[in-house]
């Protein structure tokens, strides 16, 4: 049929963009329930078990992103995408079912092993498709432009839904997308997106392909590179969930009423909007290393400004140009990766750099409860998520020019160095 022929490459960026809406949802979503679960004493939760709770589904994130290029390499980048949002979406339904806290948190594990997975997987097919016109972190931007649209939708359902539903409602609504999604992903997604397809190249010629992938991210300055995203990825997640996670807490805390907290998660998620469209253009034009840097420090001195005792009018202001940089800061360090190494370790990079990241998602949530706990939250949170936007600039600063593992590789190396450029 014409479609199987013509649809599939139109299909990859809009199904793996709505694939990344459904994780921005999620990862908003306990942001708009933890303030009802804490306020009533749902199963005697308070902000440290909350944010035990936060953290081993950032556990399972971390799983789940680490495993993705394995999982593609052996049954194809297709089905490891279409894996992950069925786990993730199971997962989602079964915690509006949970009876107590302990069995949400198991539910919340296993959302978060099947959202790892789809994002380092969704980047990577993206990417590559997108990779021979020179825009390729346009491209991987655009997608995640589906990260801050899932939180604004989650955002306002939360506003809208939950003193109607109950918090239970956020649950049933992030997993019911996925009764569509995934046959869509069925008959529209290639067999194979061509990074994966070049993954399986390097698996006829080595016995161990995981292994070769992972010591091609360390040798000669891979070394120093595969350190400094992990740092920078480290950082990017540990802002985006300690503010998508707590911000509503943190300025309840503050003095402000839940509708005017869940006001400032949205402002925010409607600037990572924008800024994904800008950091793409830029980083397209003048090089990803350049944006990269560029945002984490734009991220670090608006979050560190929106600490400042400010009206309450003007403080949409610095939050709306906070949300500009600091999510696309991840998503311009995704890019970068992807970019930078060469083609046989794309997928190990990225996936690598997402693992070693969720540790950082696990931190931001667990900074932000222990903050609320000894009641320094606000404006001490702010400040310490701009030492960590200024850290992520830094380590992105440290990225060599290129990848030159070998003096063999020259092709690597010039495409290395034009993605600096």
């Amino acid at each position: 049929m014409r479609s199987s022929s013509t649809l599939p490459g139109r299909s990859v960026p809009l199904l793996a963009w709505s694939a990344v809406v459904l994780d921005g949802f999620d990862v908003v979503a306990l942001a708009v329930v933890f303030p009802v679960l804490l306020r009533t004493r749902v199963w005697d939760l308070t902000p440290a078990s909350a944010s035990v709770i936060a953290t081993i589904g950032l556990l399972g994130m971390a799983v789940g992103a680490i495993a993705s290029s394995s999982l593609s390499a052996r049954i194809g980048s297709k089905n490891a995408l279409i894996a992950s949002v069925v786990c993730f979406s199971v997962g989602m339904a079964l915690s509006a079912l949970s009876p107590s806290a302990a069995v949400f948190t198991i539910f919340r594990f296993i959302t978060g092993v099947g959202l790892g997975g789809c994002l380092p997987i969704g980047v990577t097919m993206v990417a590559a498709r997108r990779s021979q016109d020179h825009k390729s972190s346009s491209a991987t931007t655009t997608m995640m432009t589906g990260y801050p649209l899932g939180g604004v939708v989650c955002a306002l359902l939360g506003i809208l839904m939950v003193p109607a539903f109950g918090w239970r409602s956020i649950f049933v609504v992030g997993a019911a997308p996925a009764v569509v999604l995934v046959p869509l992903m069925i008959r529209y997604l290639p067999r194979a997106a061509p990074v994966i397809e070049a993954t399986n190249i390097r698996i006829e010629e080595h016995d161990h392909p995981d292994r070769d992938a992972l010591a091609g991210l360390f040798r000669g300055r891979g070394l120093r590179a595969t350190l400094a995203f992990w740092v920078a990825s480290f950082m990017g997640l540990m802002l985006i969930y300690g503010l998508n996670t707590w911000l509503p807490q943190i300025m309840s805390a503050a003095g402000y009423s839940l509708g005017n907290s869940l006001g400032f998660l949205l402002t925010l998620n409607l600037g990572a909007i924008i800024g994904q469209f800008l950091g793409g253009w830029l980083a397209d034009r003048r090089g990803a290393r350049l944006a990269n840097i560029s945002w984490f420090g734009g991220a670090a001195v608006f979050l560190a400004m929106f600490a400042l005792p400010l009206p309450n009018v003007f403080l949409y202001v610095p939050l709306f140009l906070a949300g500009i940089f600091t999510f696309s800061s991840q998503s311009l360090t995704y890019a970068y990766t992807q970019r930078f190494y060469p083609e046989h370790l794309r997928a190990a990079g990225v996936g690598w750099a997402a693992g070693v990241g969720r540790v950082g998602a696990m931190c931001g949530p667990l900074l932000g409860g222990a903050l609320l706990t000894i009641g320094v939250a606000y404006p001490w949170g702010f400040y310490i998520f701009a030492l960590a936007g200024a850290l992520g600039a830094l380590a992105t600063w440290l990225v060599p020019k290129a990848y030159a593992s070998t003096p063999k590789r020259k092709a690597d190396r010039q495409r290395a160095l034009e993605a600096s450029e």
